[in-house]
């Protein structure tokens, strides 16, 4: 998948292509089914498909709380982008000069003149332009004086919920992060730098990786997890069971809220890489215990349930 940075990079022999628009964070289910759409239309026209996207989140820049709590990083929604068969990836510095595109000036400067749609396809609910003054009536009505479709795609939903990035927020900071799963069509992932703490988890037998994450990450509820810490290897990703504690350490008065990973039979240095740690399942909130000794006990039940829970 090609990437650049801006329509300016636009590569020179870029033609014709089917177009998708939007933030996408998580890549969830129903982006999927959109950017799946984009990309079985742009084969049929043997064409290629490209999304174009955002960077930082357009809240980063207008909102007054600032962004939300993201559910991916800008590398691993292109790493997702590409693994749906994707041909390219346009991320669009957002800007307070960019937010005042007015509807014509984003089709004709983004869609038109750097990405040469053919096609474009957004979901049903895309507003662009400034002030989100534009729908999918007002880009289909633009775009067809510049010669392209739109098809506007409904939105993905099962049992009666929508998903989307903001239903798996909530989902997560619930710490369910089964339902999250659900709609992300995967388990949720944090990334970050494996960095010292205090090395406490080693002086009770379980040494755990604690990470430094990216800024804005959308971290599950305090609790204990069962799930995977990622490792990124020269023959691919590799992900090695692991017990997740996301918190302040209560019973050792901490403040801090962590995510370590206890890795399950593993012998080995973590210190400095970046890794992935991903949540299968919740098995228990953050308690205080009275006693050293009651933690220990509990983190070896929490350690076999999580055996249990990824055997399953």
């Amino acid at each position: 998948m090609l990437r650049w940075h801006g329509i300016g990079d636009t590569p020179g022999d870029w033609g014709r292509s089917v177009v998708t628009i939007g933030v996408f964070d998580g890549v969830h289910r129903g982006h999927q089914a959109l950017i799946g759409q984009a990309v079985r239309r742009a084969r049929e026209l043997g064409i290629r498909s490209v999304v174009a996207t955002f960077d930082p989140h357009p809240a980063a820049v207008l909102g007054p709380a600032g962004p939300p709590a993201m559910l991916t990083t800008l590398r691993r929604k292109a790493e997702l982008l590409a693994t749906l068969g994707v041909d390219g990836l346009c991320v669009l510095p957002f800007t307070r000069e960019f937010s005042k595109l007015g509807p014509e000036e984003f089709v004709h400067d983004v869609l038109a003149d750097s990405l040469h749609a053919a096609e474009v396809v957004v979901g049903e609910n895309f507003r662009f332009g400034h002030r989100a003054a534009g729908d999918v009536a007002t880009l289909a009505e633009i775009g067809f004086r510049h010669g392209f479709p739109v098809s506007g795609v409904p939105l993905v939903t099962a049992s009666g919920t929508t998903f989307s990035s903001t239903y798996i927020r909530g989902c997560i900071a619930d710490g369910a992060v089964e339902g999250a799963a659900e709609a992300l069509g995967r388990d949720h992932r944090v990334e970050g730098v494996v960095v010292r703490g205090d090395s406490r988890g080693r002086e009770l037998g379980y040494p755990t990786a604690n990470l430094a994450l990216e800024p804005h990450t959308a971290v599950p509820a305090d609790g204990v997890y069962a799930g995977r810490l990622v490792r990124d290897t020269p023959a691919g990703p590799v992900a090695l069971p692991a017990a997740i504690s996301v918190g302040t350490n209560p019973t050792f008065d901490g403040r801090e809220q962590r995510v370590e990973a206890y890795v399950l039979d593993f012998d080995g240095d973590l210190y400095d890489e970046s890794v992935g740690v991903e949540f299968a399942a919740r098995l228990r909130g953050m308690e205080r215990f009275d006693s050293v000794d009651q933690l220990v006990a509990q983190m070896a039940d929490d350690v076999r349930r999580t055996r249990e829970r990824l055997a399953g």
